[in-house]
Order: C-alpha cells, then structure tokens, then sequence
C-alpha cells in the first residue's frame, strides 16, 4: 500500500442519521438513504442476500467491512454510514474510484461503449489496455456487462480473457452513477489483501465476508476470479483473521460454500446455517441447480 490505512479512513467524511427531522442539525438526514443498484455484476455476487440482510434484524453498527468486496452488494444495499471496501482486483477497485472522483465521465465513456457495442468491438476493447482511471473504469464496466454470465476470470499473465456473451445492453434503466457516487463518498476503498481491512476491525463494525468459493471435487481448489487463485491456506487465514476481529468486539457474517472441509474449518465459530438458493454461472440452464450455501455469523441471524 502506497498509504496508511488509517489515514486514509481519516479522510471519509461519517454522516450522522436523527430520528425526528425537527431535531436535524445541518448535515444530518432524517431517512437513512436508499438502496442503490451496484454498477456491476459479480459472479458469486450477493444480490439477493443483501437485500434480505437489509431488512434483517442485525447488531447495531456503524461501519461496514467488505473485504472480498466485488459488487459490493452488501453495501449498496445497507447503505451503512461508513464502510471499508476491499477487492485485490485492482480493476475492480478502480471502477469505483473512478465513479467516486468523476462518475459524469465514466458514464461519458460508457456511452460510447454501447453506441460501438458489437462482437469485434467487444474483443478489441477485451485486448486494449487504456490509460486514465475512467477510461480503465468504463472498459471494466463494458465488458462486465457484456461478457459471459457477468464473470471475471483472467488468464496467467493476468489478462481478462472471458467470452462475449448473450446480453447487449450496455446502459441500464436503473443506472444511477450519481447515486453510487455519494455512496461511495462515504466509504473508503482499497486494493489489497483481504486481511488489512480485517485487521481494523473492532467494536462497532460488520463485516460481511464473502470470499471465492471453496470445492469438494478437487481438494483445494477454488473458484478463480482473480490471479492467483485463492487457496486453502487463505481460507485458514481467513478463519483466523475473522477470529481475531471478533476477539476486538467486531461482528461477522460469512458465506461459502456447503462442504464438509469448511464445516471443520469453521466449527465452533458463532452461529452456523444453511441457505438454498440458484446456481447461475451455468453456461446452460441445465446446469443451473438448486444448491445450498453456509452462513457463519456471530449472531443469531433469520435471513
């Protein structure tokens, strides 16, 4: 890191939220603010987890630690009064720094993406690699939305290698840059190892941790999104970061996926359950099953 974690959550402003508007000093709101679309998809993402968490009945907390943060579902839709958002996917990360600092001319840019939008443009943007934060922001943005299932998968020289896929529309109805943009003016946002912002962690923050999946058909390997993948020893490192953060008074919930080796893994730690829900990275939808996944937290949850 090019910078002090701690000076650069100094540097985010903490709105404050007052239950009677009569009794609002300047700068504070009434409401807290609404959910917001995340700009991108994200394979694995937490959409629809998010949302039952936003109407759960969960600790009290003033900030929010995403430390796999990918769509970063979780905090557009709790809209937390502070968050930590953390990917090791620097491009991801610049999509919503980009958004943060200019987000009028991300989507500038974006719009000329979908006016050229046609299978030879999107495998000439695939190879280019543009210069200036919106310019990297915008491409990410393209081919997220319409690349294969909205997956980001990278080959060894870590170069974005997924396939077009069926979708064509590039600028969506509920697009709401500006939006995202105060959003994230409240979060700060970093591109390292998912233990810095785990590492902060105390009395007061969530965090929502919803690291690469794990798999039972071949032991130790993982669902790859990023370069390198994401092995057994992060897993256990994970667990132990988590352990640490709790034993400093910070609450967590946790997804991955339903597998004998992560019920060990994560035994004893809170409160374990299981949620069903859809496969849909499937390139068929045959092969888009029910399955389920295991939820830790360190709280009773009703999802």
């Amino acid at each position: 890191m090019a910078f002090a974690l701690d000076q650069a959550i100094a540097c985010v402003p903490s709105p404050t939220y007052c239950s009677d508007q009569s009794e609002c000093a300047p700068g504070e709101s009434a409401v807290a603010p609404r959910p917001i679309t995340p700009p991108l998809k994200w394979a694995g993402g937490k959409r629809w987890l998010a949302q039952r968490l936003a109407g759960a009945d969960l600790p009290s907390f003033t900030r929010l630690i995403e430390p796999f943060a990918g769509s970063a579902a979780a905090f557009f839709a709790m809209r937390p009064p502070k968050a930590i958002l953390n990917d090791n996917n620097s491009e991801l990360i610049n999509v919503y720094q980009a958004i943060q600092l200019d987000h009028g001319e991300v989507y500038r840019i974006l719009r000329t993406h979908a006016e050229a939008h046609c299978p030879s443009y999107y495998y000439d943007v695939r190879a280019s690699i543009p210069a200036g934060r919106e310019c990297r922001a915008a491409r990410t943005l393209y081919l997220n939305r319409t690349c294969w299932n909205a997956l980001y998968r990278v080959n060894r020289r870590g170069e974005f290698n997924v396939p077009i896929g069926t979708k064509t529309a590039v600028l969506l109805p509920n697009d709401d840059f500006s939006g995202v943009a105060a959003a994230l003016n409240t979060a700060t946002l970093l591109n390292d190892d998912f233990t810095s912002p785990l590492a902060v962690a105390t009395e007061g923050d969530l965090i929502f941790a919803d690291p690469p999946y794990f798999s039972s058909s071949k032991r130790g390997t993982f669902v790859k999104y990023t370069n390198p993948a994401f092995s057994w020893k992060d897993q256990e490192r994970l667990a132990a970061a988590i352990d640490q953060a709790r034993g400093r008074g910070a609450n967590f919930i946790l997804t991955n996926a339903d597998t004998p080796e992560l019920e060990t893994l994560y035994g004893g730690r809170g409160y374990l359950s299981k949620l069903a829900r859809h496969t849909v990275i499937s390139g068929k939808a045959a092969g888009r099953s029910k399955t389920t996944e295991l939820l830790w937290t360190s709280f009773p949850l009703q999802v």
